[in-house]
């Protein structure tokens, strides 16, 4: 198995002599990251539905921890995780903190050192962190998870003009200087959208959840469907009742040729049923998702086979897994790919950008830069962009039908 290969001087003299450092910036963390490897299925809905991560577990925490250092480099780079947050929030920061340390270990001769933070699960941990780690001259923030910790140390480094790169997946805490690494619904919408068009689907009828996540996607959609000539013919929102709005959307869906249901795999399984309940065949129409499909009961459904949703192509994270599971003996967390990427991100901006390694022209390039889930780029607002592959579920997962792209349009 081949692992990363990170650029060695800081750009191939090719790619320097001939381009510019802006165009040449989206080349920095390269391709090679999608080496192929035994890996392992596991559901891009873990910690990736926005509003799974944007508050903290309801049980109590554990004593913090205590702030640790990785690297020796001269950069500082502060990296603020939930550490003792109680249940799966506390795993998938240990699980983030190790891909970050990997990522360290991985990148040939890295100027940064890590500055490691327990934020606690709380807003006031995380501006605490941020606060000693810009005190000990953090130049960037890397974290905090969670939605409602983000404007916290956004205050802190605000003050410093210190940008903060954060795994929240709730855009609405996205802004000037503040910068969200994460799997955000909207290129999922956007993605699904432009393929279905693609393949002549431009008649869709909708199905989301009447919350957080359902109005962002809806208002992606609004957007995205027109922008691409096509038209919403039938559109509704459900909550513990699924049988109305899937009886309403039904007698509609003579006039549409797909039907999009956006939710995580076992609410997409339960809406299926109650189409099909409600008299719909929906084998005779494309179905189409988001990345929340990655999942196995949904994979396992007779209604669903065949149906199209967009997420990072999964060759990249199967490779990750591999080396993962090498260095610390059990498997990552699905987003521990944020945690590294933002790593080697800044590893590679320190050694290339100089002075200006992490202003805002850098880190908004519009090339974009190629991480372990395909190509991403940051956005003016603070909101990211990236480049999906499109995915059909068969009985044995998810299978790509399109590929990631291999560059950002305009």
């Amino acid at each position: 198995m081949v692992g990363p290969r990170f650029p060695k001087s800081p750009l191939p003299g090719s790619l320097m002599s001939g381009a510019t450092r802006r165009s040449a910036l989206g080349l920095l963390l390269g391709a090679p990251l999608l080496s192929a490897c035994a890996g392992v299925q596991q559901s891009l809905s873990q910690f990736s539905n926005p509003f799974s991560s944007s508050a903290p577990p309801a049980q109590p925490a554990g004593p913090p921890q205590q702030a640790t250092t990785a690297g020796t480099g001269g950069v500082k780079v502060a990296v603020i995780l939930p550490l003792s947050a109680a249940g799966n929030a506390g795993l998938a920061a240990q699980s983030m903190r190790n891909a970050a340390e990997m990522a360290l270990a991985e990148f040939q001769n890295p100027n940064i050192q890590l500055l490691i933070k327990d934020d606690n699960g709380s807003p006031q941990g995380a501006q605490a962190g941020a606060q000693q780690a810009v005190d000990e001259g953090a130049e960037i923030i890397l974290g905090p998870l969670f939605a409602q910790s983000v404007p916290a140390v956004a205050q802190v480094a605000r003050t410093r003009g210190i940008p903060v790169i954060a795994f929240s997946t709730d855009s609405s805490v996205a802004g000037r200087g503040v910068y969200l690494l994460s799997f955000l619904p909207e290129s999922d919408v956007n993605r699904i959208v432009e393929y279905s068009a693609s393949i002549g689907k431009r008649s869709i009828a909708v199905l989301v959840p009447d919350n957080a996540y359902g109005n962002v996607v809806e208002a992606a959609a609004k957007v995205a469907v027109p922008r691409r000539g096509g038209r919403i013919v039938a559109f509704e929102k459900y909550g513990a009742d699924r049988a109305t709005p899937a009886r309403t959307v039904a007698q509609q869906l003579g006039s549409a040729d797909a039907l999009f249901i956006a939710d995580d795999g076992d609410a997409v399984v339960t809406v299926a049923d109650a189409m099909t309940a409600a008299g719909a065949n929906l084998r005779n129409i494309q179905l189409l998702g988001t990345g929340l499909w990655d999942n196995p009961r949904v994979y396992a459904n007779a209604s669903l086979q065949g149906g199209l949703y967009a997420a990072p192509d999964p060759a990249g994270f199967r490779a990750f897994s591999g080396r993962y599971r090498t260095k610390y003996g059990g498997e990552p967390i699905r987003t521990a790919t944020l945690a590294y990427d933002a790593v080697a991100l800044v590893a590679a901006l320190a050694r290339t950008q100089g002075t200006t390694r992490f202003s805002s022209d850098v880190l908004t390039n519009p090339s974009g830069f190629a991480g372990i889930d395909g190509l991403f780029r940051f956005r003016a607002d603070g909101t990211n962009e990236r480049g999906l592959a499109v995915m059909k579920v068969t009985q044995g997962g998810g299978v790509a039908v399109a590929g990631s792209p291999k560059s950002f349009g305009a």
